[in-house]
């Protein structure tokens, strides 16, 4: 995930990336620009460009930090996205949204513990 000041003020950040070798594709533009290597087939690599600040960044920020602090929550996703990728091999929708409830299910539990520390 990478900070854009706007989604309409993107064109060098999508430059840069296509130099890179990233494909610009469109998915979810209302809320980030995604792009992926080496093409939205065969994917290896995946890039977010996400609005700093807005509730998509924060939400991803929270999550990470959540996965980075709780080894258990680590694991739990690890096996989840294995056991995904194996159920949902060409429906990347399909893995996506199998794993919606956890990251809802995490942010959930980090807002209230944020909520319980002050």
């Amino acid at each position: 995930m990478a900070p854009v000041a706007s989604l309409r003020d993107y064109e060098a950040a999508i430059s840069a990336a296509t130099s890179a070798g990233y494909v610009h594709h469109p998915y979810r533009a209302e809320v980030m620009h995604w792009f992926c290597k080496p093409s939205p087939h065969v994917r290896t690599h995946h890039l977010h460009l996400v609005p700093l600040g807005s509730q998509l960044w924060f939400e991803r920020l929270v999550f990470r930090d959540a996965l980075r602090t709780s080894p258990v929550w680590a694991d739990e996703y690890a096996r989840l996205k294995l056991r995904l990728a194996e159920q949902f091999p060409t429906d990347r929708e399909a893995y996506t949204q199998g794993k919606a409830s956890f990251v809802e299910r995490v942010l959930s539990l980090s807002a209230s513990q944020r909520n319980n520390a002050t």
